[in-house]
């Protein structure tokens, strides 16, 4: 493809013949259009951040305020008990006529009096927001009288009609715990793990703790906690994420797969058109913060802070640390294909290109015969080896000339999208029906291969310092990879749920599978980018694909999938579908080792302001107490019933503890960080951050907006037809996964996708001899047949027991 532009609007140059000044027009007109959309978007942002300084108030009853002091004033009648005249007297007179005067007044003693009373709304939903009895109410029984006096405030006095971020300011921070209470809770959850020798030993580490420099450090971590808007998360992103100087790919990125049941074209650029536009579509929701706040049982929000860096972001490499770059707006993506990255201007005179017009500019790039410039294909491997390399390579390659401008176009960019040359040949699920043959060995095969290949691909043809890698195959199957320090995966998964709601329900595809609608004008055509690669720098790329390739080719990924019984057999249960999965997991982790192993569950915060995440431990007295009744035959299925239901209370118990900021091991982290910092050295923290997480764990949620989808669906009858959507089921992806914590443990995330159907993605090195994917997938198969079991007579007089039903 011949290129139709540079990277820049003007060229100058000196020659023989005199100056020559060539004007790209049609990128300096871009340049302009960018520069009046990013104009228009500061002002939508200070407008919002004005509106959300006064929220659950409104400009509106600020005004009706001023208006009704204004008009009691006028008919004798002073509710601010003299002030408005000394106001009146001694500061407006002296400017003013007095009727404009005693106006100005009015104005702003009204405005005071609403301000005044906002902050009192404000403080008082701060309070309420504080109080998490309501999540230990059990299910089925009666809500007790505080509770339900605390809702009826909460719905009082919350608002109707909130933005994204309008409660930031009246979510509580997050509560230090006591050191006492984690010391002794974290006692009690390695007791299951340890002999009494090596019990009593961690005891006494505690104790001395407690009683050496323990009581020091928590004072210290309390003079954070008093200036911070949350005491742990800039130090768990700094030293978790960016300090880590291993590949961030495979160890730290993660990923997500193509929806099941829906296969809605096979063209690539088509689904890439489509794809991209909706997820421009949600930043332009985000930028004008039309998306809700996410709230627990519709009446508590849920932090919105992760969402502000998740596009025009980018981890820029650094030699001991890395750092987070965020782009207040970007105007393009950065797109790669067999080796070659280009920049794909999305707006045209400040409009965003639509499906049809970005699809024109895709297939340009597919049909360019140009070959990659020396190095460019395997340029993205430096984003997937050891940081230091990365960095040293940045700062000596690519901070002047036109590497620095290539490179810049990539960082600044939206964020990428990969036109994937393979095809992932993993079919569609029409109904449950079909469910019986999902587990075959071809099947199953091609899930992991395509799990495997969004994950890492080849470790050059994704650039993993960007918050987010759009990849779309040869044959249309979309997957998503995400830089993991910005945000966590809850985030992301709305953003993906959105993306196929829009791409497959909104914009669809005509009868060829391209993209619908006629362009209205002539867009940019894509700029390939240009590099000077040197010799020593691509040697370094090199070395930086051979540290990338060792580490994905170690990788051990296998996705299985639980079509059996999904959670609406374990609510019939009356268990908690996650406790359930919890202890299925211990089950099969325990006889797949032999042993009871540390586990980690992830758990938001995100109930306090700046919440990320917090641990549950799921092995606990109670789950090995449960496990073992399962190996002893001599247990009856009644004791071992009891045995499941004490276990998954427990861990319920555990898992709200944690969303209420009384979890265990990011107090103890910060405890180890202060430490660090006041070159303090403490055994027992040592020994508490360096204990491997043998089996990592994580569930994926599902967090679909059904107002959206139903209100998509009754505009696209159409396409709802041709496809047989029903309900956001239909359009539940396949998950996501990680790769794994520990050498020589497994990641497993997992996401409950229906009422019938759970998809597992396991994780583990095949370096490690104790460890074997495909192997803890059929450990977990069986440890939920065996759950089946212990219900069997009882539940088959519930409802029929259970039937698959179709999506």
């Amino acid at each position: 493809m011949a290129e139709a532009h540079e990277a820049v609007a003007f060229e100058f140059r000196v020659g023989a013949e005199g100056v020559n000044l060539n004007v790209s027009y049609d990128v300096f007109k871009a340049l302009l259009y960018a520069g009046l959309r990013s104009w228009k978007l500061r002002c939508r942002r200070t407008m919002n951040s004005l509106y959300n300084t006064i929220y659950p108030g409104h400009p509106l009853f600020g005004i009706a305020s001023c208006g009704i002091v204004y008009g009691l004033n006028t008919k004798g009648h002073d509710p601010s008990n003299g002030l408005i005249d000394w106001l009146d007297l001694h500061i407006f007179k002296r400017y003013f006529t007095p009727d404009n005067s005693k106006i100005l007044a009015c104005i702003v003693f009204g405005t005071g009096a609403y301000i005044v009373l906002v902050q009192i709304r404000q403080s008082a939903l701060k309070k309420l927001f504080s109080y998490h009895g309501w999540m230990y109410q059990e299910h089925g029984k009666k809500m007790r009288f505080g509770t339900k006096l605390w809702g009826s405030l909460v719905k009082l006095l919350i608002g109707r009609n909130p933005s994204l971020y309008s409660y930031q300011s009246v979510l509580p921070t997050l509560p230090l715990p006591s050191l006492d209470d984690t010391l002794r809770r974290y006692l009690r959850t390695i007791r299951p793990l340890c002999n009494d020798e090596e019990y009593h030993r961690m005891v006494t580490l505690a104790e001395e703790f407690r009683e050496t420099i323990g009581r020091k450090l928590q004072r210290y971590l309390w003079l954070k906690w008093l200036i911070s808007t949350n005491y742990v998360s800039d130090w768990w992103e700094k030293f978790v994420y960016l300090r880590g100087r291993s590949p961030i790919m495979v160890n730290s990125n993660f990923y997500g797969l193509d929806t099941a049941y829906v296969r809605p074209t096979k063209i690539q650029t088509a689904r890439a058109a489509n794809i991209v536009c909706a997820a421009f579509q949600y930043r332009n929701e985000l930028d004008h913060q039309n998306i809700k706040p996410l709230m627990v049982q519709n009446l508590i929000p849920l932090c919105s802070s992760q969402y502000e860096r998740q596009f025009n972001t980018t981890r820029i490499p650094g030699k001991e640390t890395d750092k987070l770059v965020h782009y207040s707006d970007s105007h393009h993506i950065a797109v790669y294909h067999k080796g070659r990255w280009y920049k794909v201007f999305m707006f045209y005179k400040d409009n965003l290109l639509q499906p049809c017009e970005l699809q024109i500019q895709l297939d340009e790039i597919i049909k360019d015969p140009t070959l990659p410039c020396y190095g460019e294909e395997h340029l993205g491997a430096l984003t997937a080896g050891e940081r230091t390399l990365w960095a040293e390579a940045h700062q000596t390659y690519f901070s002047t000339g036109v590497n620095r401008s290539s490179l810049e176009a990539i960082e600044k960019a939206a964020f990428t999208l990969i036109l994937d040359d393979e095809e992932y040949d993993i079919g569609v699920l029409q109904s449950n029906s079909s469910l019986s043959s999902i587990n075959n060995e071809n099947t199953t095969d091609k899930f992991d291969t395509y799990a495997r290949s969004v994950l890492h691909g080849k470790g050059y043809d994704r650039w993993f310092d960007k918050s987010l890698n759009f990849i779309i195959s040869k044959n249309g199957v979309v997957g998503i990879n995400v830089e993991h320090s910005w945000a966590d995966a809850p985030v992301s998964v709305h953003l993906y749920e959105y993306m196929i709601a829009e791409d497959i329900v909104n914009f669809s595809y005509d009868e060829l599978g391209n993209t619908r609608g006629t362009p209205r004008f002539v867009a940019l055509k894509p700029i390939k980018l240009k590099w000077l690669i040197p010799e020593a720098c691509n040697n370094m790329i090199e070395k930086s694909l051979a540290q990338a390739k060792n580490l994905y080719e170690n990788v051990d990924l296998h996705v299985y999938v639980h079509n059996a019984y999904g959670k609406g057999f374990m609510k019939k249960c009356k268990l908690s579908p996650d406790a359930y999965i919890q202890m299925a997991l211990q089950l099969a982790h325990y006889r797949d080792s032999g042993r009871f192993n540390l586990t980690y569950e992830a758990s938001m915060t995100r109930l306090f302001r700046d919440g990320r995440t917090e641990t549950v431990r799921s092995c606990s007295i109670e789950s090995s107490q449960w496990v073992k009744s399962m190996e002893n035959p001599t247990v009856t299925k009644n004791e071992r019933i009891k045995l499941l239901r004490r276990a998954c209370d427990y861990h319920q118990q555990q898992y709200r503890d944690a969303m209420t900021g009384k979890g265990i091991d990011r107090h103890l982290f910060c405890l180890y960080v202060l430490s660090k910092y006041l070159e303090i050295e403490s055994p027992f923290l040592q020994q508490v951050l360096h204990e491997p997480w043998k089996l990592s764990t994580s569930q994926t949620p599902v967090t679909y907006d059904d107002q959206h989808l139903k209100r998509l669906m009754a505009k696209n009858p159409d396409v709802v037809a041709r496809y047989g959507i029903i309900n956001s089921h239909s359009l539940v992806p396949l998950g996501g996964g990680f790769g794994p914590v520990a050498a020589d443990g497994y990641g497993v995330s997992y996401i409950i996708a229906t009422e019938d159907l759970i998809y597992f993605h396991i994780s583990s090195n095949r370096s490690a001899p104790e460890t074997d994917s495909k192997r803890f997938g059929q450990r977990i198969r069986q440890a939920m047949e065996d759950m089946r079991a212990l219900f069997d007579e009882e539940s088959q007089n519930v409802d029929g027991f259970y039937e698959h039903k179709k999506i």
